[in-house]
C-alpha cells in the first residue's frame, strides 16, 4: 500500500476508535442552532454523520476520478497503438520504396555495364581485325619482297 493509503486508513481507524470510546459524549443531546431554527439533538452524532458523508463524497470523487483516468489511459493506449501501426506501415512503405529504388539502380548499373562490355567487345573485335589486316599486309609485303628477287632465295 502507498503511504497515503496507510495514513487515510489510520485516520479512519482513529476517528472510529474515538467515536466508539466517546459514544456517550457524542450521543449527548445539546442545543443545535441552524441560524434560523434552534433544536435539541446530539451534536456529536450530527458532526460524525457529516464527516462520514464527507468521506463518502470524497471516496465517490476519487473513484470517479480514477475511472476517468483509466478510460483516458485506455483511449490514449488505443491512439498510441494506432500511431504505432501507422508508423510501422510508413516504415514498411519506405523500405519498399528503397528496395524499388535500389533495384532500379541495380538494373541501370547492369545495363550500363553490359553496354560498356559490348563497346569493349566491339573495340576488341575491331582491333583484332586491324591486327589481322596489319599482319596480313606485313606477310604480303614480305612475300612480295621475296618474289621480287631476293638474291639467293628461290621462289
Amino acid at each position: 500500500m502507498h503511504l497515503r493509503s496507510v495514513v487515510l486508513v489510520l485516520i479512519v481507524v482513529v476517528t472510529g476508535l474515538l467515536a466508539a470510546l466517546n459514544w456517550g459524549t457524542l450521543a449527548a443531546v445539546s442545543s443545535v442552532s441552524l441560524g434560523i431554527v434552534v433544536f435539541d439533538a446530539p451534536l456529536g452524532l450530527i458532526m460524525l454523520a457529516l464527516t462520514v458523508l464527507l468521506g463518502v463524497f470524497f471516496l465517490a470523487y476519487v473513484l470517479s476520478l480514477q475511472g476517468s483516468v483509466l478510460l483516458e489511459n485506455r483511449r490514449h493506449n488505443k491512439e498510441m497503438h494506432a500511431q504505432r501501426e501507422l508508423a510501422d506501415k510508413a516504415e514498411a512503405s519506405r523500405f519498399t520504396e528503397l528496395r524499388t529504388f535500389l533495384e532500379g539502380q541495380h538494373r541501370q548499373a547492369h545495363a550500363e555495364l553490359l553496354a560498356r562490355m559490348e563497346a569493349l567487345e566491339a573495340r576488341l573485335t575491331r582491333r583484332a581485325a586491324e591486327s589481322d589486316n596489319v599482319t596480313a599486309a606485313y606477310v604480303g609485303q614480305l612475300e612480295q619482297q621475296l618474289r621480287q628477287g631476293s638474291p639467293g632465295i628461290a621462289p
